[in-house]
Parts: C-alpha cells; structure tokens; sequence
C-alpha cells in the first residue's frame, strides 16, 4: 500500500511504515499525478483535497492531521466511498495557552488586571471550552456563545452573540463554515463591528475568513476597536501587512504548533488508519516527549505578573509578532514563501503539561491557578 504523507507531519515515516510505503510530499504543491497510486492521502490544513486532486487516483483513505476540514471536500469523499478522518481537538491545549498567553501581554501594555475583564469564548468545542476553563481560573468573568450548542443540548449557559458582546474580550473558536443556520464566513463583518465599542479587543485563532479582515482593518483604523490579536489571515499565505501593523499581536498561524498537538494528530490519524486497515502498530507517541522541566516566575513577582513571567517563557508571541512584521518588506511573493516558513519551520513548543511550577512562599497563593492551567505544582523555593 502506497500513502502519500505532506512531509511536514512529524515523525511521519516511523508513524506510518508500518502500513505500507511512505511516500513524502510538499503540501502547497501537490498534484492529481503525484497520488494516483496512493491508497492513502494524509495532509495538512494547507492542501485542498477534492475532486481536482483525487480524480483517477486510488486513494481510499484521507487523514486531515489538523484540528479543521475546511480544506477537505467531505461530500465528495463521502460520495467517493472514501473514508475521512482528521485530528479533532488534537491542539485544543496549545490554542488555549496561546490565547491565555496573549492575554497576559494585552494586560500588560493596556494596564488591565485580567481577574477584573469579562471574556466571551465564540465557539466552545474542544477549544474554546479550555479557553474558558483557563480564563475563568484567572478570575475572569466568562461568557460562553454557542448557538448551535445550545440548540444540541438546551444548556442556556450557551448564549447568542447578542447576550456577549458587551464583554471586554471577545475570542473566535469556531470552524469555518458558509451554509446552515449559522455560518462563520464573515461572522465578524462591518455590522458585528458597529456593535462594538472603542474599549473592546477582539482575537481570532480559528480561521482566517471568520473575519473579513478589510472590515477589520477599518475598524482598527478608525478605534472602533481597541485591538486585535490574529494568528489566521484571510488568504493565507498572502496577507495583508497594512492591517498587521494594526493589530497588538499578529502571529503566522502557529497558535496550535506544540509539539504535543503535532504528535497527537498524527497519532490520532495513525490510530484510525490502522482501524481502516485492521492493523495495530505499537504506540509511539509518549515516547517522543522529553522530561519534565522545572520554570518558575520571575523572582519578586506576585500575582498576575507572576504569570505573566512563566508564560512569556513558554510562549514568544512577541518574537513570532516581529518575525511576521519582518515580512512586510518583501516581494508579495517572498513575504508569502516567509510566512509558510515561519509557520513550517517554528519551534514546537511544548504544552503546559510538561513544566512543574515552583513558587516561593509569596507566590504559593497562585499554586491553584497555575495548576488549572495545566501546569505541574513543585514543592516550591526558598
């Protein structure tokens, strides 16, 4: 069995050998001729897959190793008889502690105590229902809108976009989508704008189109808003650099590149094909994560600051701001093959999960904080 594998999926060949051989291709390129063989496709969120790729070939499996399916064309696969499946959740926590990270920094620069903001969290899925759980262990006030949640299940704590909007952050974790009761294509336009107030910040780690970014960029323009936070762009990789030089915190779509969402995706892909397959390979993925590390906040530091400290080492946002910023000097075209670069080659961070906190005594108040946002709680410094 042939499975065609973008070469950007980490630890690729040992995931997927076991199945048969592994063939490697670039993601923004890959063509109809080079998967007619293949039984098996396995991408990334860059590379379309839909009847102008699989056509003719002989693939049979498609595996998303991603946490979205915008780029999948699921009719025509399910039309096909071609079995799907992608990484759902896989970087609900590296979103999350980005989003808790970006927060930290917007404190910081606009003089905000976090515990005194309320936060409303668009979408709760795998993602957005971390970002709550996160911002309320900092003592923000959460509001939670899901439309389509509240109609699944009736739990009125999912509320609409008219009962949120007053809050001071307002954060986008939904899927990208164009048809159905509520679409998400444009759901921040010209009008949701007008409705918002010159104290607000806005922040999208979802999808690019989810806002219509020159709508945005007027708004930005004109303090309809305070700020924004993007790490998705609309036309990808093709950005808009006037509007990044808008926004307090622009990233090149990295806010789920931890190692530990990488691995999880392909191991989920792995796992299923092997059920595709009726095979069982031997597990892999623990075994690729180093030792716990201990960090601890800056030495003086109370409080949110204290934080602060331990996230901005985990989590360079401020690098990754300027690297993009970087970019606007280019060629449309060499800034569009840097942006793919930076988010190709950027260091996988590691989660939370793999630090153990310890705190001195004027910080051991902030042990249960620290821990409901993932972290590991050491026996503390002097």
């Amino acid at each position: 069995m042939i499975i065609a594998v973008d070469e950007e999926i980490p630890f690729w060949k040992e995931a997927f050998a076991p199945f048969g051989e592994v063939r490697p291709f670039t993601g923004r390129s890959l063509k109809q001729h080079d998967v007619r063989d293949a039984e098996v496709l396995i991408v990334r969120s860059i590379t379309p897959v839909d009847a102008s790729l699989l056509d003719g070939t002989s693939v049979r499996f498609v595996g998303g190793a991603s946490a979205g399916f915008d780029n999948i064309d699921r009719k025509y696969l399910r039309d096909r008889g071609i079995r799907f499946h992608y990484a759902a959740g896989c970087n609900a926590d590296s979103v999350s502690e980005y989003i808790i990270t970006a927060l930290h920094i917007i404190a910081s620069r606009r003089n905000w105590t976090l515990k005194d903001k309320s936060i409303a969290v668009i979408g709760v899925g795998n993602i957005g229902s971390r970002v709550a759980k996160k911002a309320g262990a900092l003592g923000m006030r959460v509001h939670l809108c899901d439309p389509p949640l509240r109609d699944l299940t009736g739990d009125s704590r999912y509320k609409s976009l008219d009962d949120v909007l007053q809050a001071d952050i307002l954060t986008f974790h939904v899927p990208l989508t164009s048809g159905g009761a509520y679409p998400t294509w444009h759901m921040l336009d010209r009008e949701f704008l007008e409705r918002l107030t010159p104290e607000q910040v806005i922040i999208n780690s979802s999808r690019g189109p989810v806002f219509d970014n020159r709508e945005l960029k007027a708004a930005l323009e004109t303090r309809k808003v305070s700020g924004a936070v993007l790490d998705v762009w609309e036309g990808e990789p093709v950005i808009d650099y006037s509007l990044l030089e808008l926004v307090d915190i622009g990233t090149p779509h990295i806010a789920g590149t931890a190692l530990d969402g990488k691995i999880r995706a392909t191991d989920m892909i792995r796992d299923e094909l092997g059920r595709f397959c009726g095979i069982r390979p031997p597990g892999f993925a623990e075994s690729k994560y180093p030792p716990a590390t201990h960090i601890g906040p800056s030495q003086g530091t109370t409080g949110q600051d204290a934080v602060a400290s331990v996230l901005l080492q985990l989590c360079d946002l401020s690098g990754e701001d300027a690297a993009l910023r970087a970019l606007q000097s280019m060629s449309a075209e060499g800034a569009a093959a840097g942006f793919d670069k930076l988010r190709t080659n950027h260091p996988l961070r590691l989660e939370f999960r793999h630090f153990v906190v310890d705190l001195a005594e004027i910080q051991r108040d902030l042990a249960g904080a620290f821990a409901a946002l993932g972290f590991e709680i050491g026996n503390g410094r002097g």
